[in-house]
């Protein structure tokens, strides 16, 4: 059988679909014969548990998971165990030995939580400078589209040249890589010199590197791009 556990550094994160990782185990005969890690790959409605089916998955560990998205994996085959915390090598442990039991929800579905490293960031418009390049993770490549909710598997970028306040549209280059997709986004958006990055979630692996690339990232952005330009008053021509 194959697990799936959600995972922040070394240990279970609260929130199955909002994790910055998922930590895959094969188990044969009682015992792990492959351990990786992948980056989580977005977190769109319905679209995780078919992504985990494909790869074999048949259980997701995690501290937290809402009841709509419990059900879409048991419509997979595949079953949740929620309510679960600790070291992932101590969770393996557990599991390995069938002492790993069910727990409250750790996470609050549909209310505000803070996360490490996930923490909506409203900005003021003073906090924002439009003589700035400003990036727009989107779904699409108009400003007539959504903010797309991924940092690193966003469909496009979208970024304003303050020079010219136009608005060039450039598709995501690693938005199908299977790891590392975070970090080389930051490169690419580094090698078109960004300053500041609107999008919805971001986990904690890849705000480091943007801090580290003096990106300022405003998490917590939703709905059209052409609303979010007018209120900051950002001029596109």
């Amino acid at each position: 059988m194959k697990l799936a556990i959600s995972t922040e550094g070394t240990s279970v994160s609260a929130h199955f679909g909002r994790c910055p990782a998922y930590t895959i185990i094969d188990i044969q005969e009682g015992q792990v014969v492959k351990r990786e890690q992948i980056e989580n790959p977005g977190h769109s409605p319905g679209f995780l548990p078919n992504y985990l089916s494909e790869m074999g998955v048949t259980c997701v560990i995690a501290g937290g998971m809402g009841s709509r998205a419990q059900s879409m994996f048991r419509q997979k085959n595949i079953e949740p165990i929620i309510g679960v915390q600790g070291s992932i090598d101590d969770v393996i442990h557990k599991f390995l030995n069938k002492e790993l039991e069910k727990g409250e929800d750790l996470c609050e579905h549909g209310k505000t939580k803070s996360e490490p490293g996930l923490q909506p960031q409203p900005a003021e418009k003073s906090d924002i400078d439009t003589n700035q390049r400003i990036c727009f993770t989107a779904q699409g490549e108009s400003i007539e589209d959504e903010i797309d909710p991924r940092f690193g598997r966003a469909a496009f970028y979208l970024i304003y040249d303050p020079k010219t306040k136009t608005m060039e549209s450039l598709e995501n280059p690693n938005k199908n890589l299977m790891q590392g997709v975070g970090p080389k986004s930051v490169q690419f958006l580094s090698e078109n010199n960004v300053d500041v990055l609107f999008t919805g979630q971001i986990g904690p692996n890849a705000q480091r590197v943007l801090q580290a690339s003096k990106i300022k990232v405003i998490s917590g952005a939703s709905g059209k791009i052409k609303n979010l330009l007018e209120k900051y008053n950002i001029e596109v021509k």
